[in-house]
């Protein structure tokens, strides 16, 4: 091969984990020095040219700037009878979700040098009096709070100075009355990853006080807290995934908190109606219920003892939310949205009318999207399909329609296809087929794009960087592999720690299906996915090369033995793979993990990004894998690594950031399929 790559050294490092010796020769790789820093710059100048020698660069970003109008629009926040949204960079208050206001705050205000802010989060005290806002300015997600008084729109000087680690814990809860607020935020180093609840008062000045919760000895995990709207009640939810309501406290009655749900693998998410913590459940149900669980039983653990207000079905149940005296309950058939009304005794109210079948837009984890009934009366939702870009939209309980807030600014001529591959247990396995209108039916260049982890489902929404590739004439697959949420809790434990495998024999099901049915053939498929999915596609390339025409992985994790020596990855890997303390988990580990599986071989195209601060997968494990990629490729198409700089692992890097990135990543994909920009 004629191609030159920076100069790449190796070391003779061998790292012992669990007294399994492991050779790590591209080590000096996960370093922050000048040597790595320089590298790292050489390879990304390769990336870029090599991109651009093939005249496709332009038309990729043409396109990246037409579908971005498509984006998701921020959900206003009400309180105190006002909304709060993002428009044109600052925040506005309006006495209508989209209503006429004034600009309460720019963003701009928080910028640094080269660093523009971006909000991870805000949300209104409940009498809308302050304005709590999330920022980070360096892509990684962390970030501080600052605290706005509404009716000046002035910075108070009474923000916390902890840092969060991300937004996942819903930023801050606030208490009922609006005179503080509970949150979660490092103790320590963002690289240590030790969050505490803290708890501050409004007018408070310095550090913030620690909020002692009883979460399982040794737990890493996330915990928010959630109260009763009449604040006698707090409920601390644990487990970003699979939160259950860990502990519980009267605070009318001033007593301490109190362990209430501990001993329980699945999900119990929900909020306090009452006196009893109504929540959706897959414990005894796979697919979910509701259930009502008295917030002072004597034995919370018992399911027997849970009221059943919503038995399982056929539907998916995802989440609920709190609406006045109604819980909308959410979720999926056949990946398709669903939304029901539920009065609080759980009868129900009838179905909300959803424009299509497509997603709704929501939190990325149960946790998250615990957000309190924020006395609007209004249920807001945003809804996408595979071809029609977001729109924002409300229901009110009670109404036969919904209202159009926003409409949907992209629609992509293209035609969509529900079908099924047949994985190797015989499992079937479906996946969205989205062809541009009038695509030939002969075999065609198509993007496989997945994920199958963590139980996060895969949903049939609006893309703007795979709605770019199908409008440059590709055909997108999206597929739905076990290890994901699409299909309630047993498909996600179906490929969950030491099955972790079942989801790499799902993908080849669907590539296989793919090429049985003359959807696209070998050499004509791409593959693509991000953070676990990247993992994903690592081992897609390294087991199968010969079937991919490119490979693209983002902000990918590649490395997972190394990724024991960080303590944030350590805790997903605990969580997620296996015990790293354990020498036979450790040898799956290495077995699943591709920066071991690379050896000589002829490669498919492969282009990875990785952010330069990405705290979930930082970029030594993109670089260690191209690296060794780099080496051992023994045909003529490139290895190209492009780490970005103030980008992390994507929800807090800048829209100027993420616009560079997506139009890199199609140039780079139209360019290996052979596709030009569709007039």
């Amino acid at each position: 091969m004629s191609r030159i790559y920076p100069p790449t050294r190796t070391d003779d490092v061998v790292e012992e984990v669990a007294g399994v010796q492991i050779p790590d020769p591209y080590r000096w790789l996960e370093a922050d020095s000048a040597e790595v820093h320089d590298w790292q710059r050489a390879q990304a100048e390769l990336a870029i040219a090599t991109i651009d020698a093939g005249g496709r660069t332009d038309a990729a970003l043409a396109l990246i700037e037409r579908h971005e109008l498509g984006s998701r629009p921020e959900l206003p926040r009400h309180g105190g009878g006002r909304w709060f949204r993002v428009e044109s960079g600052a925040v506005v208050v309006s006495d209508e979700p989209y209503g006429a206001g004034r600009a309460l705050v720019s963003l701009a205000l928080f910028d640094e040098p080269g660093r523009p802010a971006v909000l991870s989060w805000f949300a209104p005290s409940p009498d809308g009096e302050v304005l709590a806002l999330g920022v980070c300015t360096d892509g990684s997600e962390h970030n501080t709070i600052r605290l706005v008084d509404v009716a000046t729109g002035a910075l108070r000087a009474d923000a916390p100075p902890e840092v969060l680690h991300s937004s996942w814990a819903g930023g801050v809860s606030w208490l009922p009355d609006g005179s503080g607020f509970f949150f979660l935020a490092l103790a320590g180093t963002a690289e240590g990853f030790r969050q505490v609840v803290y708890r501050r008062a409004l007018g408070e000045r310095g550090a913030s006080s620690v909020e002692a919760i009883p979460v399982p000895d040794g737990s890493r995990e996330y915990t928010r807290i959630q109260f009763s709207a009449d604040g006698r009640w707090a409920v601390a939810s644990h487990r970003v995934g699979t939160p259950i309501p860990v502990a519980v406290r009267d605070l009318h009655a001033g007593t301490p908190w109190r362990a209430f749900i501990h001993d329980c693998a699945d999900t119990i998410a929900g909020h306090i109606v009452g006196d009893e913590y109504i929540a959706v459940t897959d414990h005894g149900a796979a697919r979910g219920r509701v259930v009502a669980i008295p917030l002072d039983a004597s034995a919370p653990e018992d399911p027997t003892t849970w009221r059943v207000l919503v038995p399982e079905g056929d539907t998916v149940l995802r989440s609920l939310t709190p609406v006045g005296g109604h819980l909308y309950l959410s979720g999926f058939a056949d990946t398709a949205a669903r939304v029901r009304v539920l009065r609080a005794d759980g009868s129900d109210a009838g179905a909300v009318p959803l424009p299509a079948d497509g997603a709704l837009g929501g939190a990325f984890f149960p946790l998250t999207g615990l957000d309190p009934d924020d006395g609007s009366g209004e249920f807001l939702f945003t809804f996408s399909t595979l071809t029609t870009s977001w729109g924002a939209y409300r229901h009110r309980p009670g109404a036969v329609g919904i209202d159009q807030l926003l409409a949907p600014l992209v629609a992509v001529d293209a035609e969509v296809e529900y079908l099924c591959a047949t994985a190797p247990d015989g499992t079937p396995i479906p996946y969205h087929v989205v062809r541009p209108a009038g695509a030939a039916t002969a075999p065609a260049p198509a993007l496989i794009s997945a994920y199958g982890a963590a139980g996060i489902p895969t949903l049939p929404k609006y893309q703007l960087d795979l709605a770019a590739f199908v409008a440059a004439g590709g055909t997108l697959i999206q597929a739905y592999l076990r290890g994901g949420g699409e299909f309630g809790r047993d498909w996600f434990r179906g490929a969950d720690r030491e099955r972790r495998g079942v989801r790499d024999g799902d993908l080849r099901a669907v590539a296989d299906d793919l090429i049985a049915r003359g959807i696209s053939a070998p050499r004509m498929l791409a593959l693509t996915g991000g953070s676990d999915g990247g993992l994903m596609c690592g081992v897609a390339v390294t087991t199968a090369p010969q079937l991919w025409r490119a490979v693209l992985p983002r902000s990918p994790l590649l490395d997972l033995i190394g990724g024991i020596r960080i303590p944030y990855l350590e805790f997903v890997i605990r969580k997620a793979w296996g015990d790293p303390d354990d020498p036979v988990d450790v040898e799956r580990l290495r077995r699943s993990s591709p920066y071991e599986r690379v050896v000589e071989a002829e490669y498919p195209l492969v282009y990875v990004q990785a952010g330069a601060t990405d705290p979930r997968c930082p970029p030594a494990q993109a670089r260690k894998f191209v690296a060794r990629m780099q080496a051992a490729q023994r045909g003529d198409e490139p290895v190209l690594l492009h780490v970005f700089e103030n980008a992390g692992h994507g929800a807090g890097t800048s829209p100027e950031v993420l616009r560079a990135q997506d139009a890199e990543w199609l140039a780079c994909l139209m360019g290996a399929l052979g596709l030009s920009a569709r007039s």
